[in-house]
């Protein structure tokens, strides 16, 4: 078989079907990760939701033990939204990070990488291959790096020459032994932008990501939201898109190239108190087909209360109100009693404290008391 033709031929399928990059990597143990993967570990900046062992994450053939090629793609996502509705005062809204924006890319990456490999078996017998798209062991920014796609800049995200950070990533491990692409030699060289701008000091060093600190973390969190965060939160109610926003690779980078991308301004910007009301069928409904629901809908209504929070919203006092009194959850009983005392209505006071006498649960009682200090030093 010639591989390196075959190569050629997979190669102009991937842009017949969509895909704006391919590269292609070898199942070599990707050394330089483990010892990164290593020192978060020991630093203690995983976030939890990492899969696998650091082996099973540097080791290709731990996954499949006859690997013997790598195959890395990128799609581009918009980075604008057309139509984007504005916040207005007694009408505030949220916003999600930009890599939820329109259908699960999950879904849409493992599309196009089971075509390439349906591609593959057509035109050879016994190819075998796994498809990963972010859930997976590996880390895709590292395969993608080692296939020549693009570079991981100091926010730790991939670059591309063409569409600059905003891109999706999956790739698929096979059994064909296709020639690797060479890396790109390209970094960030002295621009540290990334850095310090990140809202909450989660990018420790170029590069190196203290995950438990990033506020894209911490919106997907189902607990009560640390303070410290509360106030870095803004609008923000799944990810965060700070450290791609102010990179310079970025500027003027905007693709509208698969209509599943874009988004729904509704739901993308959705109005912050209406999203305090809805169901769990409703939330499932309207927002299920996102990548950002995949948490369900406490994390993204915990973070609409300190949204609203943060703008100081009067008009949701009321709604609040009725969450820290009916809701079943502590964490949206509390918050919303945080809330009441932060956006400080007049009558806010009355109300923790009524609320209050009926309270048992300790950590909503200690929210109640953070809204009542609000009020004092209002006072």
């Amino acid at each position: 078989m010639d591989f390196q033709q075959l190569k050629k031929e997979l190669i102009e399928y991937s842009e017949e079907i969509g895909i704006q990059k391919i590269g292609f990597a070898s199942t070599d143990t990707f050394d330089t990760l483990k010892q990164r993967l290593m020192v978060q570990q020991s630093l203690k900046f995983q976030s939890g939701f990492e899969k696998g062992s650091i082996e099973e994450r540097t080791t290709p053939t731990q996954l499949m033990p006859k690997a013997q090629s790598i195959i890395s793609i990128a799609l581009a996502y918009p980075s604008r939204m057309k139509g984007a509705p504005k916040s207005r005062k007694g009408d505030r809204r949220g916003i999600f990070a930009r890599a939820s924006w329109g259908k699960d890319y999950h879904d849409v990456l493992r599309e196009k990488l089971n075509l390439l490999g349906e591609f593959l078996q057509e035109k050879l017998d016994g190819v075998a291959y796994k498809a990963m798209v972010d859930t997976g062991e590996l880390s895709d920014r590292a395969v993608a790096e080692r296939a020549g796609v693009g570079f991981v800049g100091k926010n730790c995200a991939l670059i591309t020459e063409e569409y600059g950070s905003w891109v999706y990533l999956g790739e698929l491990i096979t059994n064909i032994p296709f020639e690797p692409d060479k890396p790109i030699e390209e970094g960030c060289g002295d621009c540290n932008i990334c850095v310090d701008a990140c809202p909450t000091g989660a990018l420790v060093q170029g590069g190196q990501l203290n995950a438990q600190r990033c506020v894209a973390y911490q919106t997907i969190t189902k607990s009560f939201l640390p303070d410290e965060f509360r106030e870095k939160l803004g609008n923000r109610i799944y990810g965060c898109d700070t450290c791609q926003i102010v990179c310079p690779k970025n500027k003027g980078k905007d693709f509208h190239i698969h209509p599943e991308m874009e988004p729904d301004p509704e739901l993308a910007k959705p109005k912050l108190i209406p999203l305090l009301k809805i169901s769990n069928r409703e939330f499932k409904n309207k927002f299920g087909y996102m990548s950002g629901s995949w948490r369900g809908k406490k994390p993204i209504q915990r973070n609409a209360i300190v949204a609203l929070a943060h703008y100081k919203d009067e008009t949701a006092v009321d709604t609040l109100a009725d969450l820290m009194v009916n809701d079943p959850r502590p964490v949206i009983r509390g918050t919303a009693a945080w809330a009441i005392g932060k956006i400080g209505r007049e009558d806010a006071r009355d109300m923790i404290e009524q609320a209050k006498e009926r309270e048992e649960d300790e950590d909503v009682l200690f929210e109640m008391e953070k809204g009542l200090d609000f009020l004092v030093q209002k006072v």
